[in-house]
């Protein structure tokens, strides 16, 4: 016999199966609806995907090696994900100025521009090989140590390690 919160936590993931049974004909992972009403349901969410949208800085290695292994993912699997550098005039569709934008991630998801450590769970929320990444680092005391990490740690040190390099490759033009 389960024990209470084990119950608990699979009765979604039945009803889920079987609402998915009932919206598709014969296997339950099937993926070809059947009726009148999941047809339109089908296809209004075809049509009205969400397109999720990076602001990333592509001159900062860390980042761009981040960042292009999620847009190989992405391509590969023909996720609506769209990613903007920073650094070039598709940051002015997003309103932000290059100093701001250099100092972390920013997505736009639905029309909410998020940053940080949440934009990473919608990030990673998007992406099915990431999605048990985005639950564990959402749980409640794991995301607020993940949030202190990267907005007192990783991303200062990030964005000063970008301006030493901007320095030294101006240093360098100069001389």
């Amino acid at each position: 016999r389960k024990a209470r919160w084990a119950r608990q936590l699979t009765r979604p993931v039945i009803r889920r199966s079987m609402q998915r049974f009932r919206m598709t004909r014969g296997h339950p992972f099937s993926t070809v609806p059947y009726g009148f009403h999941a047809l339109l349901r089908y296809f209004y969410r075809m049509e009205d995907s969400p397109t999720t949208s990076v602001l990333y800085n592509a001159s900062c290695p860390v980042c761009n090696f981040e960042i292009q292994h999620y847009a190989r993912y992405a391509g590969a699997n023909g996720l609506a994900i769209r990613f903007d550098d920073l650094n070039s005039d598709a940051r002015s569709q997003w309103g932000l100025d290059a100093d701001t934008a250099a100092r972390r991630l920013y997505l736009l998801h639905q029309g909410t521009l998020t940053s940080g450590i949440p934009a990473f769970l919608v990030l990673w929320a998007q992406m099915p090989k990431y999605r048990w990444l985005a639950r564990v680092v959402g749980f409640p005391g794991i995301k607020q140590i993940a949030c202190v990490a990267y907005d007192h740690v990783l991303a200062p040190a990030i964005y000063r390690w970008h301006l030493r390099r901007l320095r030294s490759q101006t240093d360098r033009a100069q001389s």
